[in-house]
């Protein structure tokens, strides 16, 4: 009787045990896993999927030509533990004839909620009074110190009306929004009957609204979307929150309307790169906070 080849399957990341006891289960599947809640450096990742038939990587693993040669002919299967798939060389797997799996909706609410708190902590101007109780300069209660902006009544904008985006409007709907506009390639009018979203071009999103919450997937036209005339046709009073992905945003054109005053102040879920260096100029500025 010939023996069972088994299939290598490398995983580049410590899971949840949910899924390695799944792994584990297939009895056809050789697993080996970086072991490590670092991300794997490039020489090792390559000496990994080597000869590998699966590959289960995350969203900070970079899928590209280079890889995809060092891994060779067996391999037929990525997964990814992501909603995007921007890290993956799309092109070039699906000449391959590699299958790709990925995890639409599994984090749509934890994300939602996120952007939601990301927005509530900036425009209340949480992390500079947290501060400020910190080094002493809350002396007394004062009726305009730290007031920060309200969502009631206020007009919400979102660029990316896919799931999460839905996500985060039906999480705004209590807080009294009166008006939410979206953008993106093209008018979704089902989706946005439930939150009686008005689509709009981006300019117009970026200057009527007192808040915006960047929710697109990364593309070539959505890369540095947010950029110099992005945020000079924004108030003067309003809130941005990115927590889509880092390269959406112009961070430098970003720094400067937020030193300068043009914008009133930023929330970031996701930058360029990840994290950011401790000395970068965003870090520096009281009206930018992070999640």
């Amino acid at each position: 009787m010939r023996p069972v080849r088994l299939m290598k399957v490398f995983v580049t990341r410590r899971i949840p045990t949910e899924g390695s006891a799944a792994l584990a289960r297939a009895a056809d599947c050789e697993v080996e896993q970086w072991d490590s809640d670092e991300p794997i450096p490039s020489k090792d990742l390559e000496r990994g999927v080597a000869g590998a038939h699966g590959l289960l990587c995350l969203l900070s693993d970079r899928i590209d030509k280079k890889l995809l040669d060092a891994a060779g002919a067996n391999l037929k299967v990525i997964s990814t533990m992501s909603v995007g798939v921007d890290h993956l060389a799309l092109d070039e797997i699906k000449k391959r004839g590699i299958r790709v799996g990925y995890t639409p909706d599994v984090l749509t609410d934890a994300t939602a909620e996120l952007a939601v708190s990301l927005l509530l902590t900036t425009c209340r101007r949480l992390p500079e009074a947290i501060e400020e109780v910190k080094n002493g300069g809350w002396t007394s209660w004062k009726p305009l110190w730290m007031c920060g902006y309200g969502l009631t009544q206020s007009t919400v904008g979102i660029i990316g009306l896919g799931r999460i985006g839905q996500a985060i409007a039906r999480c705004l709907k209590p807080f009294g929004v009166q008006r939410l506009l979206y953008t993106g390639r093209q008018p979704r009018p089902q989706e946005a009957e439930e939150f009686q979203a008005e689509f709009v071009s981006t300019q117009q999103l970026a200057a009527e609204s007192d808040f915006i919450v960047v929710a697109c997937s990364l593309t070539p036209a959505t890369r540095g979307l947010c950029n110099k005339d992005f945020f000079q046709q924004m108030k003067k009073t309003a809130v941005f929150v990115n927590i889509s992905r880092g390269e959406v945003v112009d961070q430098d054109d970003l720094y400067q309307a937020l030193a300068s005053g043009q914008i009133a102040a930023a929330g970031l879920d996701v930058t360029t790169p990840e994290p950011l260096p401790t000395n970068h100029p965003l870090l520096t500025l009281k009206n930018c906070g992070y999640l």
